[in-house]
């Protein structure tokens, strides 16, 4: 357990207006942390839920006010100084202040940088032109959601689960969607050939045109000037676009801790409470490569949010002195037409694949299985599955395949029968 060495004279600053940084704004005081909270985020709103961006929000399903994580009163409640729409220019860590955009500055004795990540962009010729968008902030989808009314023909670069989610979304709008994606496959990164061959067919079934080992070389303007109107591909061939979303991932914000003269590797290196290289400063979430000894035992880098969230609770307990909870196997999920794909673990150099359940009716699990034990498992429609599979990972339990793939026998008695690692 850390000593706290806080008092109600103390400020702990918050740097990044997304889940993270307003979890741990909240939970501070709820940790009886008395001293000055503030949060700064660039964005204007509340911090608010992202995964939903690409899905229900994008499809006008849900509001903008929906999104919203906590309510401003919830906040207030707290106590939380709420500096939104600033940005902060330089984190001057030797004398622990913090240098605003528009001159302001704060002192702190803690601080949390909770700066997440930006869309990666795509380097090639006409990557200057108009239509080329991303999807990453609510400012992001209101550009996209009027394309989706007036365009025809959208072309997504990236097959992962962002671009297979606005794939899903635009077809149901009439759209011609073309996804180009540079792998042998789809969710190349985060599943097996088998879900990825699932995938692929049920969004070329939706009329998606679904193009992989497709590398895209360049962009050109088409009848509007300025505008986008074909993509390129080291084939040689070209697909006409309207508009085009890049979807290939993200780059962590890292640029004020390196400034601030941090140790970044793919992100702000952190101990498992959450701690940078500089003994007062913290990083969280998407921007942070921490320590995950209580399930990966290896440094890594997670693009989730309840892996931000998790993090958002060990800063909270590092910073107050309490015990700092152990890191769980990660979990995701992607919605796709009426698909709820349900992952925890992960997959990377696993041996065999089960699968449990049907891919032909939509309703199936595969479970990643290295030197016998289940090491990951990805549930498409089966919310009791993936349920028992957070279990059956994060004890990183083994049962034989062929019992695992027997849908016969109800998970619970798996779960009985399975002998932990």
């Amino acid at each position: 357990m850390n000593e706290p060495q806080l008092n109600k004279n103390s400020t702990v600053a918050i740097v990044g207006g997304g889940q993270a940084g307003g979890e741990t704004a909240t939970l501070l005081r709820q940790n009886r942390f008395e001293g000055r909270i503030i949060l700064i985020g660039e964005e204007p709103c509340l911090p608010y839920m992202r995964p939903p961006l690409s899905k229900a929000f994008l499809a006008r399903e849900i509001t903008k006010d929906a999104l919203i994580y906590k309510s401003a009163a919830a906040y207030e409640k707290a106590g939380v100084e709420m500096r939104l729409g600033e940005r902060v220019e330089k984190i001057d860590s030797s004398s622990k202040r913090l240098l605003l955009d528009d001159g302001a500055s704060f002192s702190y004795d803690k601080l949390v940088i909770a700066t997440g990540g930006r869309a990666r962009p795509l380097p090639v010729l006409g990557a200057g032109l108009r239509n080329i968008l991303f999807l990453r902030s609510i400012a992001d989808v209101e550009i996209l959601q009027p394309l989706l009314v007036r365009s025809r023909r959208l072309v997504i670069v990236g097959g992962g689960y962002v671009g297979l989610e606005v794939a899903a979304v635009a077809v149901k709008h009439g759209l011609k969607v073309t996804v180009l994606e540079s792998a042998s496959h789809v969710l190349a990164r985060v599943t097996a050939p088998a879900l990825s061959d699932f995938y692929e067919r049920v969004h070329r079934e939706a009329g998606v045109d679904i193009r992989t080992g497709a590398t895209v070389t360049g962009f050109l303007a088409g009848h509007e000037e300025g505008a986008v109107g074909l993509v390129t591909c080291a084939n040689g061939e070209r697909f006409p676009a309207d508009f085009v979303l890049i979807g290939i991932g993200l780059f962590p914000n890292t640029e004020l801790a390196i400034e601030a003269g941090l140790q970044v590797d793919d992100g702000i290196v952190v101990d498992q409470a959450s701690r940078s290289s500089n003994p007062d400063i913290y990083a969280i979430g998407d921007c942070a490569s921490h320590a995950h000894h209580g399930f990966l035992h290896r440094k890594i880098r997670l693009e989730s949010v309840p892996n931000a969230l998790e993090q958002a609770r060990v800063v909270v307990a590092s910073i107050t002195g309490r015990p700092i909870p152990a890191a769980t196997a990660p979990w995701f999920w992607s919605d796709q037409y009426d698909l709820k794909l349900q992952t925890v673990g992960l997959s990377e150099g696993y041996e065999e694949l089960v699968i449990r359940g049907n891919p032909l009716a939509s309703s199936f699990t595969a479970f990643y299985l290295k030197t016998g034990r289940i090491i990951a498992a990805d549930a498409v429609n089966r919310p009791g599955d993936f349920m028992a599979a957070k279990r059956l990972v994060g004890d990183r339990m083994v049962i034989a395949p062929s019992r695992l793939a027997d849908d016969s026998t109800p998970i619970k008695t798996l779960m009985i029968e399975a002998a932990p690692a």
